[in-house]
């Protein structure tokens, strides 16, 4: 993977790409985490030049605010789709422009992969097969599709908005020539393909199962916890 990635709490990964002008920024991260991904990138030598948000829940754009204070010439790109998860965010930088499926930034293409967010995108580094996936996968506790709920890590199958949606674009995903598969949550995983179709298949399952009372106990307080704060989304 060319990419270096950085994590807040072990859980939550924004990544660093180079390219030949400096770096493209993927996703923003928590609160907090501006000056850990300025510093790396300082470090490495390169400019941050464009951040581009898998999608716009607030563990992914956590610190666009205060990156694009300190970086005003940055570019920001999300997919078409994320403008109600931006206004749920509460973040006040607009995007630079909005991507679609298919459109290349550098040397990274955009895949659709809606269901998990509406506007959802992953991007594939054409360079060495790596897909950083956003939440379409989730490896903590092991790899599953964001629709399968574990309970020690419910947050990103709770945000989840079409859960059938997100199923098929995981799916999707199997198809592409994959070396690595870099997510929001949880460590890079090296030639993913064979854990990455266990937990679609797991996924199938599941999804046509009747949801379990745990499931439906811990929805019901995280929507009344969306709707008292507005959404935050995973």
């Amino acid at each position: 993977m060319n990419g270096l990635a950085l994590t807040r709490l072990g859980l939550v990964n924004v990544y660093l790409v180079p390219e030949d002008d400096g770096f493209t920024l993927i996703d923003a991260g928590l609160p907090g985490m501006a000056p850990v991904i300025l510093n790396a990138a300082r470090a490495a030598g390169r400019p941050i030049r464009r951040l581009l948000l898998t999608h716009a829940h607030g563990d992914h754009v956590g610190s666009l605010d205060d990156l694009k204070a300190a970086l005003p010439d940055l570019e920001v790109l999300v997919g078409k789709g994320e403008e109600g998860n931006l206004v749920h965010s509460h973040v006040r930088t607009a995007p630079t422009r909005w991507l679609s499926e298919g459109e290349r930034v550098g040397h990274l293409r955009a895949v659709a992969t809606p269901g998990h967010a509406p506007g959802h995108l992953a991007f594939l580094d054409e360079r060495d097969g790596t897909l950083y996936a956003g939440d379409t996968f989730v490896n903590v506790l092991g790899l599953r599709v964001v629709t399968e709920l574990h309970p020690l890590f419910p947050m990103p199958t709770l945000g989840t908005s079409d859960p059938a949606q997100a199923l098929e674009s995981a799916r999707c995903l199997l198809d592409l020539p994959l070396a690595a598969l870099a997510l929001g949550h949880g460590p890079v995983l090296s030639a993913p393909r064979a854990a990455m179709t266990r937990a679609v298949q797991r996924a199938e399952r599941a999804l046509q199962e009747p949801p379990s009372p745990f499931r439906l106990a811990l929805a019901r307080r995280v929507n009344r916890l969306f709707s008292a704060g507005g959404r935050k989304g995973s």
